[in-house]
């Protein structure tokens, strides 16, 4: 089975689409920046976690990133590698098995090192200890995202670190980026050595987290690998690893909607989909942002008034009972019609791992295109997944 992959024209149901072409394309940027930089990069399971595709990034990456138990599986079980695993907050009855499925295990306080470290040893005898630093410098200025904002709960400050680290901390971790450029990294990395850099003598690696937008099309990679570079010449002693999420699933798939419905009230005519915001792109109300629409363009609120009457500007409305499942407004090149295709732009990084079944609502499918144009459904969502959620 094949569609045209501008259109996708017959389909009638939705689906999540990630291209293969697109996916190397972004993978193979990927590996030459870490030869060039000599650094690892290695993918974080909460933007992107869709396992049947894991021997493709088996030829470009070694290892995955997990926050979680269930994450530090999916690296063991299906990736075939230990996970880098960082969470906010272990468990007494999680943490023998997280440790059995990780190589570095990252601890984001002193007191949850006190409380685990010995536990996690005794069945992993050569896992890395690390400790989450936060180096109380952020730009990303939405506050939902900002791990560094005043009364975070996340790392640990410099002023709260002894003199000397205890013997088996090998390792800092540092997440203070969301979708940032190199620039800001460059920015970034002058307060974390500024603040921690009196200890890296002490430590065998650092990981400077996610966020890092490589594949993004105007990402200064020139001055990221002078800024790993440099940093390697200070400190040749530190591995480097960075684990960004979005840049493996940036731009690399769709999410193909049809229209069910369109309402009108008070002069808004909202095109109903059988997709939800709430659901199943829930980062465009969180965030929020406006989606990127194939062949619609966006229309800023307050202009819509100012539109003509014969413009076919539509809001987007969700299939949920959500009253704010809804986003927009679009101008679309013809009047919308029941059955239509609406095709959003780069919906396959934290969409799919990050979907729920609010209302009972089904999951868009999930379908893989190969390089052949062969399109292959990786995944079709049941009543049964819905009944294993409250089991």
């Amino acid at each position: 089975m094949t569609f045209d992959l501008n259109t996708f024209e017959g389909l009638k149901t939705p689906y999540y689409i990630l291209e293969e072409k697109r996916l190397r394309r972004n993978l193979e940027l990927i590996k030459s920046i870490a030869d060039k930089a000599c650094v690892e990069i290695i993918l974080a399971f909460k933007a992107y976690a869709l396992w049947k595709t894991f021997p493709v990034f088996k030829e470009y990456i070694n290892s995955t990133t997990a926050s979680s138990l269930y994450e530090a599986r999916l690296a063991y079980d299906k990736f075939g590698s230990k996970a880098h695993t960082y969470s906010p907050a272990y468990t007494d009855y999680e943490i023998r098995e997280i440790a059995r499925c990780s190589s570095h295990l990252t601890f984001n306080s002193l007191s949850q090192y006190a409380n685990h470290r010995l536990a996690a040893r005794s069945v992993n005898p050569d896992l890395s200890f690390g400790l989450r630093i936060n180096p109380e410098y952020s730009e990303i200025e939405t506050d939902l995202y900002n791990p560094c904002s005043p009364g975070t709960r996340f790392g640990i400050t410099a002023d709260k670190l002894p003199d000397i680290l205890p013997c088996d901390i090998k390792g800092f971790h540092c997440h203070c980026h969301c979708e940032s450029g190199s620039d800001v990294f460059e920015r970034t990395l002058y307060h974390i050595e500024k603040k921690f850099s009196k200890w890296f003598g002490q430590i065998e690696w650092i990981n400077f987290g996610g966020g890092h937008l490589v594949t993004r099309e105007d990402y200064d990679i020139d001055l990221l690998i002078n800024i790993l570079n440099k940093f390697h010449d200070d400190y040749p002693s530190l591995k480097v690893i960075l684990e960004p999420g979005s840049a493996f699933g940036w731009q690399t798939g769709t999410l193909v909607s049809q229209v069910v419905d369109i309402v009108e009230d008070h002069g808004v005519k909202t095109a109903i989909l059988n997709v939800s915001f709430t659901c199943h792109m829930p980062d465009c109300l969180e965030m929020p942002y406006i989606p990127a629409v194939r062949g619609a363009k966006i229309v800023d609120n307050a202009n819509v008034d100012c539109l003509d009457n014969d413009a076919h500007v539509y809001r987007l409305g969700g299939n949920s009972c959500l009253s704010g499942d809804f986003l927009g407004y679009w101008k679309f090149p013809n009047e919308l019609k029941n059955g239509d295709n609406v095709i959003f732009e780069d919906m396959l990084h934290y969409t799919t791992v990050k979907t729920n079944m609010f209302n009972g609502i089904a999951h868009p499918s999930i379908a893989f295109v190969h390089l052949d144009g062969k399109f292959e459904v990786l995944k079709k969502f049941t009543f049964e997944d819905y009944l294993n959620r409250m089991d």
